[in-house]
């Protein structure tokens, strides 16, 4: 089986991340976005992952060359001269997606973290004999989203309702595919949505199904969404009883530690945290709801809430970062500053405190 995860553009939601690697590449949970999918798709038999990009293809191969032989999967990218929206870059990648297999291929928006249930989207698929599943999730205020009007016993998708005003269901695409190769007989190589242009037909001819989403979901290009993701993430490594958690006196809820990382005494961490590889985290720091990324140092004291540390930064020492404050790479704030809320480019130092939410260039 094949699958094509569409990668897309800048990642401007997620700057000053993004501006260090392409969004992909962000660490979420303590590895790069999109080898959770990538895992989860060799898992059910996945041979082959294109991805559909149209910004530093070269950064991405070059870091995803490792996991290809680590994990056994061919990795390859399909580049875009122009953005080709969410359904023209499965016509420019047709030649890749296509082989005598007749097989149907997974299509997934690279920002969606989820349990990633394909085992049992590829039964679905099967049973219900259409061309097209999508995976749909429920949410609390389906006004915000485009909705998937569908029939509850089968799943076959009647319509889509762009931002209903009035109740019409609760249900939203998940942004996970799965499609016959005859749906690429439907699609131009021009900018076109799948969303909006190409599902619509489908569903019209009565060939579009719908699978509710078990467990969690998170459209995790945004900051916000990316820590709401996080806790949702780890809170279903709980329920696992992944061994993954980390335990001990100075954790609070559920905690990723990379074994590589040191945490000094009297800490008090979680809860929903994640700290990568080679961080120092000295001795009387209070963490929670926040992702402390590779090589990062939080110094004695220090106190950091709902906030994104970017690679190798430092946080000084009684400093005090939250409020959705989200360092750069390499940013330095120096000891006894207060960060609410501030978006700090990288290679910056921080030497006053940032007493409302901004943006320091």
């Amino acid at each position: 089986m094949k699958a094509l995860i569409l990668v897309g553009g800048f990642g401007t939601r997620l700057r000053p991340l993004t501006l260090s690697v392409p969004k992909p590449l962000v660490d979420f949970g303590n590895k790069p976005m999109i080898l959770h999918q990538i895992e989860a798709l060799k898992a059910v038999g996945v041979t082959e992952v294109v991805l559909a990009i149209n910004y530093q293809p070269e950064v991405m191969l070059n870091f995803l060359k490792e996991f290809e032989t680590k994990l056994g999967i061919k990795i390859t990218c399909s580049q875009e001269t122009e953005p080709l929206g969410t359904a023209g870059p499965l016509a420019l990648a047709r030649d890749k997606l296509i082989d005598d297999s007749g097989e149907p291929f997974f299509v997934l928006n690279s920002d969606v973290i989820s349990e990633y249930p394909f085992k049992e989207m590829i039964e679905f698929h099967k049973s219900h004999g259409g061309e097209a599943s999508i995976m749909v999730t429920k949410v609390d205020e389906p006004s915000k989203y485009g909705v998937v009007v569908m029939e509850e016993s089968t799943g076959q998708v009647e319509k889509f309702v762009e931002k209903p005003k009035i109740f019409v269901g609760n249900k939203i695409n998940a942004g996970i595919y799965l499609l016959d190769p005859s749906v690429l007989d439907r699609i131009q190589l021009k900018p076109t949505s799948i969303e909006k242009e190409v599902f619509p037909k489908i569903a019209g001819e009565k060939k579009l199904y719908a699978m509710v989403l078990p467990g969690f979901w998170m459209d995790i290009g945004q900051p916000r969404d990316y820590i709401t993701g996080l806790r949702l993430y780890l809170d279903s490594l709980r329920k696992k009883s992944s061994p993954k958690l980390a335990a001990g006196a100075h954790i609070v809820g559920n905690v990723l530690v990379d074994e590589t990382s040191k945490i000094g005494e009297g800490c008090l961490i979680g809860p929903d945290v994640a700290i990568g590889p080679g961080c120092v985290v000295e001795s009387g720091v209070r963490l929670s709801r926040c992702t402390i990324m590779r090589g990062v140092r939080v110094k004695k004291h220090a106190c950091i809430s709902s906030s994104i540390i970017g690679w190798h930064s430092t946080v000084g020492q009684w400093a005090r970062v939250e409020n959705m404050t989200i360092l750069g790479e390499d940013v330095h704030v120096c000891d006894e500053i207060y960060s609410n809320g501030g978006v700090v480019l990288p290679h910056k130092e921080i030497k006053s405190s940032i007493l409302k939410p901004e943006i320091v260039m």
